[in-house]
């Protein structure tokens, strides 16, 4: 591999692990939102807005060091479970985020389960939780210990996200403290710390699909209509594939979970799994979902109908799964009639060579060749999303390499290495781009055309997901802590 990047960043230099899976004190309690409230300044989905584009567009000032040993610009801490992938959302007050079962909120509810957490984002004090029991079928479907890896997305007073089961919910963002308001009723769990199921879609049991390990989409809505992808995979044996008419993305009625629309495109084709997200744009007067598909292609569709309008295969015509073929676990990023992404495979399958491809979104039909506006192949595999601000695009790969290219032709501008494997995505906000990495790293860059590193500091524990500006805050879960960061005058106690 290291002859095939030879002009370009080489492989790591120590080999990255690979589990399975998948920002005084009185300005800032003057920007905090009061609870159940929206804000402009809250970060309700993946990506914060529907085109995906990782950039917060307002933002009072968020700290570019902080020292979580001793507190400083430490606003709170709390505790997760032990393996952390799901990355956190804030919306009216509160923040949320996918776990397992071992930070234990609640000591009666015990052993491995998938969680979504919900703390106040001021304080930090937990909420409530929705508890998921892990599928019997193990690991083929539902990897021990991984939790919940979607991230939620706040509408209003509903949060939705996919669990651990292949189980598509939308919960009251009170969760049962305000009583068990339906028209789901069946809950076993019902304190006022438990999570409250307004509708529940499962798409194992009612679209058939089969999840490849893991069950991850992050949902995104637009209008009445909430997408998501159905996660549907192979077998244990890589090559089964056991659903093969289950849909690759679905939208549904936002309110009531009703099935609009689903579609599948992939078919025998599908290569491992299917663990991308859609993004939402108005492309070329027609607002399209665009999302990434378990063969390799891009996919755009007419939003209200799922009428298939353009597909774009993001590998070239020699590959060869699984060396050179690579599937799609990059979320696109939507920018003026554009769509950005990279292509990748499950982490566990390791490092290898990736594609990054600017493409006009206004085509139709297989536009492979048509549509290309550019295409960056000194990059490895990756499984991140791009962040673009002032003609810059900013995108890692798995091996720790966060490469910036200019938007318009995809010229590298610059290359920086962590020196760890990346999962997670490169966050603009406050003119500072903040990427974190396996080693628990979070490095703070100055966005532009030449690279300049302002700080970079240790969070304790790997990062696995991405830095989440909203209301002054700067929000970090790293494997087992959630970290609120704000420039304060004095340090808070630092917590176990």
């Amino acid at each position: 591999m290291r002859e095939e990047l030879a002009e370009g960043p080489k492989v790591r230099r120590r080999p990255a692990g690979t589990p399975a899976l998948h920002e005084g004190l009185g300005l800032l309690f003057s920007l905090l939102p009061v609870a159940g409230a929206a804000s402009a300044q809250d970060w309700p989905m993946w990506g914060g807005t529907p085109d995906r584009n990782m950039v917060a567009r307002e933002t009072p000032p968020l700290p570019a060091e902080w020292d979580v040993d001793s507190g400083r610009n430490v606003r709170w801490v709390a505790n997760l479970g032990s393996q952390t992938y799901g990355n956190p959302v804030v919306a009216g007050g509160r923040i949320y985020v996918g776990t397992n079962n071992e930070a234990l909120y609640d000591e009666e509810i015990t052993g491995d389960k998938g969680i979504l957490l919900a703390f106040d984002a001021a304080t930090g004090g937990f909420l409530w939780q929705m508890v998921s029991d892990k599928l019997v079928s193990g690991r083929v479907n539902d990897w021990p210990h991984q939790g919940v890896c979607s991230s939620p997305l706040v509408d209003g007073d509903l949060v939705y996200y996919v669990t651990n089961r292949g189980e598509l919910l939308a919960l009251d963002t009170a969760g049962m403290a305000d009583g068990n308001d339906g028209p789901f009723t069946d809950e076993t769990l019902r304190s006022p710390t438990d999570g409250d199921i307004v509708w529940k879609l499962d798409m194992m049991e009612e679209l058939g699909s089969f999840p490849h390990n893991m069950s991850n989409s992050n949902p995104v809505v637009w209008g009445d209509l909430l997408f998501v992808n159905a996660s549907n995979g192979h077998d244990e044996s890589h090559v089964n594939l056991p659903s093969r008419d289950a849909p690759v993305i679905i939208a549904v009625n936002r309110h009531t979970g009703e099935l609009v629309w689903q579609a599948n495109h992939v078919g025998e084709r599908l290569l491992h799994g299917q663990w991308s997200a859609a993004g939402v744009a108005n492309i070329g007067g027609v607002t399209q979902v665009v999302m990434g598909e378990g063969d390799g292609w891009v996919r755009g569709y007419v939003a209200d109908s799922g009428e298939l309008l353009w597909s774009f295969d993001t590998n070239p015509k020699d590959s060869v799964w699984p060396r050179t073929r690579n599937n799609v676990i990059s979320t696109p990023v939507i920018l003026d009639d554009r769509v950005y992404i990279a292509n990748g495979q499950d982490p566990e399958h390791g490092e290898g060579i990736g594609h990054l491809h600017a493409i006009d979104g206004t085509g139709r039909g297989d536009i492979t060749d048509s549509g290309q506006l550019w295409h960056y192949d000194v990059i490895r595999r990756s499984i991140s999303t791009a962040a673009i601000a002032d003609g810059v695009l900013y995108l890692p790969d798995f091996s720790g390499f966060l490469h910036a290219l200019d938007v318009e032709t995809g010229e590298p501008l610059w290359v920086h290495d962590t020196f760890a494997a990346v999962w997670g995505s490169p966050v603009i906000a406050d003119g500072k781009l903040y990427l974190g990495d396996e080693d628990g790293d979070v490095v703070v860059l100055r966005p532009g055309r030449t690279e300049e590193v302002i700080a970079e500091m240790n969070m304790g524990s790997s990062v696995y997901s991405s830095a989440v500006p909203a209301n002054g805050v700067l929000y970090i879960a790293s494997r087992n802590r959630l970290f609120a960061l704000a420039a304060q005058d004095s340090p808070t106690e630092p917590q176990p």
